[in-house]
């Protein structure tokens, strides 16, 4: 299926890794560290505000925050968030999304399987929320990792939709999982988009092996598995739901034929900060994302939670309707044009 959207979006964002330090132990993470490692840590809020500023002054719009999950679940952890000063990790995340509010920029947070009272923590300070479902299938690669169980994600994603949180989920293509499982998977995100409307985005991100982790030998996915992995997305999924593609884990030549596959945005992309999941894939700049399309899509900026959930749209989903807060309400009219996109200049 061809993307027949005239454009192409993606978002500008600083990109924040609260802490790399984690319950699950997923063959395939080079993020994670164990307590007692040398380069494990906790950003304190001075780390986090300084990278805020630098995004602001770059004309970032878009707070990323990433951490491992239920790090408190690590031995060790909770002293560390003690010196900051907190008992609760999620009350600490949802004080530094609250600092980027206050600096002008729009939180968007990855927390890991969390229960809903902890999804209503973060619901207001939030623009947007994310949760990869990775896979419908139990696979090896998840054997030590709690929160991977699927149905646990799963909801996850479903009490995001309770809650009302606009929301970005996705696949990991290329861990295990048969092509089947990758059906079933994107049929569920399906599902609970058709019961609670709230799944602005669909990452099909393939995997690609990282040094030093259990499976630093596998394979990376073929691009072709990729591109039929995408056609197969957008044969599931509503129209409504945009199609991401993470633009630094795929070659820049392959974009296009991405594009006219079905995807029809690119994820974020940092002028100052690493992808620190990815780190051994750059960003592509703006410009060389602007030769590449050429004459096929126009390249335009959103913020971390999609237009059709700023302005009305042909679904019957009203113009905000209780999918964020007034704190995020002032910034989206304040950097939002008429089409929900972010304003040019």
């Amino acid at each position: 299926m061809v993307n027949k959207h005239k454009y192409v979006t993606f978002s500008k964002n600083v990109f924040i890794p609260v802490t790399n330090i984690c319950r699950n132990r997923c063959y395939y993470c080079g993020f994670r560290r164990d307590i007692r490692d040398e380069d494990a840590f906790l950003l304190n809020f001075d780390e986090v505000e300084e990278i805020l500023r630098r995004g602001r002054e770059k004309g970032c719009s878009e707070a990323l925050f990433t951490f491992g999950e239920y790090p408190e679940a690590v031995e060790g952890f909770k002293e560390i968030l003690e010196e900051e000063g907190y008992e609760s990790f999620i009350e600490y995340v949802r004080d530094l999304c609250e600092r980027a509010l206050d600096i002008g920029m729009l939180p968007h947070t990855n927390p890991g399987s969390i229960s809903f009272e902890e999804l209503k923590i973060l619901k207001d300070v939030n623009a947007s929320m994310g949760l990869m479902l990775e896979s419908t299938a139990r696979l090896k690669a998840h054997e030590k990792s709690p929160g991977k169980d699927p149905q646990i994600r799963i909801r996850t994603i479903e009490d995001a939709g309770k809650l009302k949180i606009p929301f970005t989920t996705g696949i990991l293509v290329g861990i295990g999982e048969r092509r089947e499982d990758r059906r079933r998977s994107l049929e569920v995100i399906r599902d609970l988009y058709e019961k609670y409307g709230h799944i602005q985005e669909v990452i099909i991100q393939n995997f690609v092996p990282k040094r030093e982790t259990k499976m630093e030998n596998y394979r990376a996915l073929p691009m072709d598995e990729l591109v039929e992995t995408v056609s197969l997305a957008r044969e599931i999924l509503p129209k409504e739901i945009a199609i991401q593609i993470p633009s630094n884990l795929v070659p820049l030549e392959m974009i296009p034929e991405m594009m006219r596959c079905g995807a029809n945005d690119l994820g974020g992309i940092s002028p100052i900060t690493p992808d620190h999941i990815n780190p051994e894939s750059k960003w592509p700049s703006e410009e060389d994302l602007r030769e590449i399309l050429g004459d096929l899509f126009l390249l335009k900026e959103r913020f971390p939670i999609y237009p059709a959930f700023i302005c009305e749209r042909k679904d019957g989903l009203e113009k905000n309707d209780g999918w964020y807060s007034e704190r995020i309400s002032n910034l989206i009219e304040r950097y939002a044009d008429d089409d929900g996109f972010k304003r040019e200049g």
